[in-house]
């Protein structure tokens, strides 16, 4: 698994990696970006779908539990070492990228967030990543607490939900 942009440039910052490891390693996520763009230009239907799926299902988060808490468990979600969604999370503290973009309902990888409970500065959250077909991808819960600058961090990862 390759480290996520945020891994990249933190590596880079600590001079662990050097300037062209950097530029070949952010070259890969963009060939990967590239790739998925040219996915969806073949089968502009599926995309679409899936689009409509993603924006269903962050709209039904935001309505329930607001905006800033489902951006913050998706940028808590990222810092998570090798956890492989957080490859699609890395900028989702980013305001100006839709919700909608970091989940994937049918595309494989999927990513979708299964359940999210909030109770006082605790945060409950089951996703679903993996395999695309009904019961093969894997369930993991989190719990998610705000620290000392109130920021959300995952404090508890549970290796699979039943």
């Amino acid at each position: 698994m390759i480290p996520t942009p945020n891994e990249v440039f933190a590596m880079f910052e600590r001079g662990e990696i050097k300037r062209e490891e950097l530029q070949s390693l952010m070259a890969m996520h963009a060939r990967e970006l590239i790739g998925e763009m040219e996915e969806d230009y073949q089968n502009p239907a599926a995309a679409w779908i899936e689009g409509m799926l993603a924006r269903q299902a962050a709209g039904r988060l935001v309505w329930r539990h607001g905006r800033l808490l489902v951006r913050e468990v998706l940028v808590a979600l990222s810092e998570v070492p090798d956890f492989p969604p957080a490859r699609y999370l890395w900028n989702a503290s980013h305001p100006d990228v839709p919700l909608h973009c970091f989940l994937r309902m049918r595309r494989e990888p999927v990513f979708r967030i299964i359940q999210l409970g909030r109770r006082g500065d605790v945060v409950d959250v089951t996703v679903e990543h993996g395999e695309a077909g009904r019961g093969r991808g894997i369930r993991r819960g989190f719990v998610l607490r705000r620290d000392d600058r109130w920021r959300l961090l995952v404090v508890k990862a549970q290796p699979t939900v039943p």
